[in-house]
């Protein structure tokens, strides 16, 4: 959070739209409006921290029309600032005030970088050859990619107040490729939730329906790109953290191999976990975007700032190669039940590939339980909850983990007589009380590593017997209701999984929430029937209209042939015009 960030105290409600703002107004982002939030960018009464009234139009000058910018895709953005058509003045001036908009919304914002005006000024001083990919490219951050002067809280209050000393080593790399990121977004507490609320920010809500979350933990990214008060963003992902709020806001987001590209300086409440890997990701509007991110992304200067990541240049010609791919298909994991809107995504979609000329083979997951509970639950947890716990200390605890918190916190004792007498009546839940309990030693640990290298090598093995190049699945969708605490890590058995694994995956939406699919939901049990079953049926209620996606994933460090199969999908799902 900048030097200005906690000026601005919250006596009532941050916005129109979001519910619950937390402590500050604009906390990290030195903001006052002139009387009413209602107001403007182009009335200079919205005060930024910094002296950015040299980018925002003065009442003296001719008004900025942001629409035309804005409705530009990010390769023709690129384009124009390149052969000057438009001014990086312009175009950061147009994004600033969609997002501020945005923000009054649904409460997307966590800070505001102010020192963007003076990077736009040192790339108005570059020659033509020396402009990198993203020239003049306004881009989001999830509140923890590190910045220099600003916080990177996690929603937790143990980490206000501490501003980054330097830039993490992805915002070093999009500065030097000429992006300016301008926002850091919101996140949920801890960042171990669907949702995206904490006692600092508030509640972000989801822009195509209010009722709705935008998902977790990369929600604000994804709220502010839906909305387009963002034109590229960067996430992170744990188990589904970029792909979950990419399904529930109609956008794209990858998933990358863990290592493909830095996490050094980007703030985490639980560091040290390795069988479930965090990884950093692009978010935008569409998967042409993704592809420009990285290529800028794995440049020269990934490598020399962080040697752990290996040199790996974008590899073009995989990406716009036309050869006809070998697609698994897989319709459920067999552990969650898919809604009758995923499960009708992924029919649509592998008829339309199947239509162009690609082979789609039925493929199953192996031990999909045991993977999600022992392997996924057993990573998250392996501490028994004592880091997460550790970071709530003196903290207000969030509804939207609260459940969690509850559960981390029962002793011990408790937990094994609750993993006892949930057995026969509560199955999913009975493991998961025994899950959190932690491995208790080094070796148990050692052990549970083994396991995930182990599921990995039997899952690649099988993906070989096949001789696929890609995979197609269901991600999770609709939306999710806000705040509904009861909803478990089950869930994210679609998305965790390839934490787990380690596999690039990203998510594309392909067709909307329909009447006829809100009916069938009505009938849904689950494969358990249990409370987690329960739980999605209501929180995925009422939906209609709202974005739904698939997930496309490949084996690792296969990012371009990921994005390839997500472009593809893109370009079949945009050009279908029968029944989805």
């Amino acid at each position: 959070m900048g030097p200005d960030g906690h000026r601005a105290l919250a006596d009532q409600g941050a916005t129109k739209g979001a519910t619950s703002p937390g402590r500050y107004v604009g906390v990290g982002m030195g903001m006052q409006f002139c009387g009413v939030w209602g107001c403007d960018a182009e009335c200079v009464g919205v005060h930024w921290s910094g002296s950015l009234t040299s980018v925002l139009p003065s009442p003296q000058e001719p008004s900025l029309d942001p629409k035309p910018i804005l409705e530009l895709p990010l390769e023709t953005l690129v384009q124009k600032l390149q052969d000057e058509e438009l001014s990086v003045e312009s175009v950061l001036c147009s994004y600033l005030e969609e997002a501020l908009k945005v923000h009054q919304e649904v409460n997307c914002l966590t800070d505001f970088l102010g020192e963007c005006e003076e990077q736009l000024q040192a790339l108005k001083k570059l020659k033509k050859t020396e402009r990198g990919l993203l020239y003049g490219v306004p881009v989001s951050l999830k509140d923890p990619y590190d910045c220099k002067g600003h916080d990177s809280t996690c929603g937790l209050t143990q980490f206000l107040e501490k501003p980054a000393a330097k830039d993490g080593v992805i915002v070093q790399v999009l500065k030097a490729q000429g992006a300016i990121p301008f926002v850091k977004t919101n996140i949920p507490q801890t960042m171990y939730s669907f949702y995206c609320s904490n006692p600092i920010y508030g509640q972000t809500l989801n822009p195509l329906n209010l009722k709705k979350t935008p998902g977790g933990s990369s929600g604000g990214e994804g709220a502010l790109l839906a909305k387009g008060g963002s034109i590229l963003g960067m996430g992170t992902d744990t188990a589904g953290s970029i792909r979950i709020p990419a399904s529930f806001c109609g956008i794209c987001g990858l998933r990358t191999t863990g290592y493909r590209l830095s996490f050094s300086g980007v703030s985490s409440a639980v560091k040290g976990k390795k069988s479930v890997t965090t990884v950093a990701g692009p978010m935008a509007r569409d998967v042409e975007s993704l592809a420009l991110c990285l290529r800028a992304l794995l440049s020269e200067d990934m490598h020399r700032l962080d040697p752990t990541v290996p040199f790996m240049p974008f590899r073009e010609e995989v990406y716009s190669s036309n050869q006809r791919l070998r697609i698994g298909f897989c319709e459920t994991d067999g552990f969650t039940q898919p809604s009758p809107s995923m499960a009708r995504a992924v029919r649509l979609t592998s008829r339309l590939l199947q239509d162009a000329g690609h082979q789609v083979i039925p493929f199953s997951i192996p031990h999909i339980k045991y993977a999600v509970k022992h392997l996924l639950e057993g990573g998250l947890f392996a501490d028994g909850g004592a880091t997460l716990l550790e970071k709530l200390e003196g903290d207000i605890v969030d509804p939207c983990i609260k459940g969690m918190i509850n559960w981390l916190c029962l002793p011990d004792l408790l937990k094994c007589f609750l993993a006892w007498i949930l057995k026969y009546t509560e199955p999913r839940a009975s493991q998961t009380s025994e899950e959190i309990r932690g491995v208790g030693t080094p070796k148990k640990l050692w052990e549970q590593h083994a396991a995930v290298q182990e599921y990995q090598q039997k899952f690649i093995a099988k993906w070989r017997s096949l001789d696929l190049d890609v995979l197609l699945m269901p991600a999770i969708d609709p939306a999710f209701h806000i705040c509904y605490s009861e909803i478990g890590t089950d869930i994210a058995s679609y998305t965790g999984l390839y934490n787990i694994l380690n596999f690039p995956a990203g998510v594309v939406p392909v067709t909307t929430v329909t009447p006829q699919d809100e009916e069938e939901l009505a009938f849904y049990t689950g494969y358990y029937g249990d409370s987690t079953d329960k739980n999605f049926q209501r929180v995925v209620q009422g939906s209609v209209g709202l974005p739904v996606a698939v997930q496309c994933i490949a084996l690792p460090w296969e990012e371009e042939l990921c994005l390839r199969f997500m472009k593809e999908v893109e370009t079949l799902a945009k050009n279908h015009s029968g029944p989805k």
